[in-house]
């Protein structure tokens, strides 16, 4: 019988997440998967801004570290942060201890929570720029992978339009691709024959395969 791990070490992947085993399980279990859930949308709004200038892996290694610091992510909880426990983040060896950054997801934060006023979820406003279905490309290579699109132009200047910050047009497609509202998996990659299937697997089915 071949156990799961082997099947997974044989498996073909975007080379990006070859490095460790955390980007390894981020890639098979989470990267292009479409999130509808608005804690979860905060969460990665957050991160991606955090690695703003920095690696994914070293956002990656911070990650659990982050929900402890930012209240689990709730976006109603940090945007009650205030100055206080703002600099006592900035002293959290876990974290980017960034002035900008912290504040930035603050300011983030109330502005996520003006956009649930006016569409009734993040979900519903964010999805609405593919039309409500996620984008699937199938490059051949990671050099036909794109920094930026039209799109995320669109989502950048509207973002900025409403108060958020580190939300450049380059941060905004990074996060269509962690939440799933574009699909870059390179067309030999194995999630990439797993989305073709359009079977339906929870992420804990994922990682068993």
């Amino acid at each position: 019988m071949v156990r799961p791990e082997a099947r997974r070490s044989a498996r073909r992947r975007c080379p990006w997440c070859l490095g460790s085993e955390a980007y390894v399980e981020y890639h098979d279990r989470e990267w292009g998967v479409p999130v509808h859930d608005d804690r979860t949308l905060f969460e990665f709004l957050v991160l991606e801004g955090a690695q703003a200038g920095l690696s994914w892996s070293t956002i990656l290694a911070k990650r659990a570290n982050y929900r402890r610091a930012f209240s689990g992510f709730d976006p109603r909880k940090v945007a009650a942060f205030d100055a206080a426990r703002i600099r006592r983040l900035l002293a959290d060896p876990g974290i980017v201890r960034n002035r900008l950054k912290i504040s930035g997801a603050v300011r983030n934060a109330r502005a996520f929570l003006e956009v649930r006023k006016e569409f009734g979820s993040f979900d519903a406003y964010v999805w609405r720029f593919v039309g409500g279905r996620a984008l699937r490309r199938r490059p051949r290579s990671m050099a036909d992978v794109p920094a930026r699109t039209e799109i995320s132009d669109a989502l950048s200047r509207d973002l900025k339009k409403r108060g958020f910050t580190f939300v450049g047009s380059t941060i905004c497609y990074a996060f269509m691709q962690a939440v799933g509202m574009v699909d870059d998996h390179l067309r030999d990659c194995w999630r990439a024959a797993y989305s073709r299937s359009r079977k339906r697997r929870s992420s804990a089915t994922l990682a068993r395969e």
